[in-house]
């Protein structure tokens, strides 16, 4: 029997991105204005961006949900009633909201423009989401400290939509809402300007003994005792499906376009595996791979299977891991020449062995043997960043696939 199949829902830190993620198989995207939102330094979009991402996304018969989800203070929400306004007239498809006054507003404000419930709002039982339900919600992101066995209860429970993570950073602090950020730096987290202080390096100092730090392991680099491993749950997506979740998603607007593909695509294979065939159904080992590929700490399943321990922290080191170098991103081919227009995003030479992912088409891997410069002179190496450059294909590939080498 097939199970009904949840949506795949990605990050879009910048039109590229969301064009990326939508092209590589998200069935919806999310996104930030400059302002309102949690991510106040992931690129985001202005008012005309905003509207070229909703009439780019509804080309595709796809969906955009834009974020709202910042605590606001008394003066956030002057300009607030004009831009759920904007939002509504551009048909976004949903707003994320996080606090209760915020909800009102738009409620009140723009009747009809759906509003889900972020994660930031801590939705940890049924009682809680079935409130939201009678306030007019029309789906809740779970809180990303539940088992699937709570979630599979509130599921039992509510009929309303359930979104959940699956992939990305963990925050040490409680759904997202820290405090570390303000008190070290003075930047909100709650509203939009998180330093990420989870992932410095920290020592122990004794009250008496001012000025003598002592690493909280022996260890001389220090301790990052606050540096959660990242999120990945593709391994387990037939529980995930299982489990009778709406949407599942993955976290990262401030990642890369590399990112975006990669992540997007792999999941993307493994939603509709594991939908077309769930009796015969095997993670592939292809799709593991591809997520070792792009930046990230090692992975862990939270705190879906059990509570987490100190297996799922990171002590040592707050660097990240990856296989591949993204290099490059194709704009156009001719396939009367077999020749590609790529815009370089790393360094690139000939005689370098080349990785091509594609949003629809195969993989494969060729030598980089023949590039050219924008004007056709030939080139041994794109040294400036974002050049455009020509190079010649053993295959053909599609407009938007990424080319990358092994790190």
């Amino acid at each position: 029997m097939k199970k009904n199949k949840p949506e795949l829902l990605a990050p879009a830190g910048n039109m590229e991105k969301l064009k990326i993620a939508l092209l590589y198989g998200a069935d919806a995207v999310y996104l930030g204005g400059q302002a309102f939102g949690l991510r106040a330094f992931g690129g985001n979009f202005n008012r005309e961006e905003l509207r070229e991402a909703m009439t780019f996304t509804h080309q595709l018969g796809k969906k955009a949900y834009v974020t709202v989800n910042i605590f606001p203070h008394n003066d956030d929400l002057a300009a607030l009633p004009e831009y759920l306004r904007y939002l509504h007239e551009i048909h976004t498809d949903a707003i994320l909201v996080a606090d209760l006054g915020v909800f009102s507003l738009a409620r009140k404000i723009v009747p009809d423009l759906p509003i889900h419930i972020s994660t930031q709002a801590n939705s940890t039982n049924w009682a809680t989401v079935a409130a939201w339900e009678n306030l007019g919600a029309e789906r809740v992101v779970l809180a990303r400290e539940m088992s699937l066995q709570e979630i599979r209860e509130i599921r039992a429970h509510c009929p309303i939509e359930l979104e959940m993570f699956v992939h990305g950073a963990m925050c040490i602090s409680y759904s997202g809402r820290c405090l570390m950020s303000n008190y070290f730096t003075g930047r909100d987290a709650n509203r939009g300007s998180c330093a990420q202080a989870c992932r410095w390096k920290y020592s122990l100092m004794e009250e008496t003994r001012p000025g003598q730090y002592f690493p909280v392991e022996e260890d001389a680099r220090g301790t990052y005792i606050f540096n959660s491993k990242d999120m990945c749950l593709l391994p387990h997506i037939a529980d995930v499906i299982a489990s009778g979740v709406n949407s599942l998603k993955i976290e990262g607007r401030m990642k890369s376009v590399h990112y975006a593909a990669s992540v997007t695509k792999a999941y993307r294979q493994a939603i509709d595996g594991y939908c077309a065939d769930p009796e015969h159904f095997q993670v592939q080992p292809a799709w593991l791979a591809e997520l070792d590929k792009v930046s990230h700490r090692a992975y862990t399943t939270g705190f879906y299977y059990q509570q987490p321990s100190a297996e799922d922290q990171i002590y040592g080191s707050s660097s990240y891991m990856q296989t591949s170098d993204f290099v490059g991103l194709v704009q156009s081919y001719d396939a009367a020449t077999g020749w590609a227009v790529a815009e370089q995003r790393n360094h690139m030479k000939c005689g370098q062995e080349i990785e091509v992912l594609q949003p629809n088409g195969p993989l494969y891997r060729q030598k980089l043997l023949d590039m050219t410069d924008a004007d056709g002179n030939p080139i041994d190496a794109a040294p400036h960043p974002q050049q455009i450059v020509r190079i010649r294909m053993q295959q053909p590939v599609e407009p938007y696939s990424i080319l990358r080498r092994d790190v």
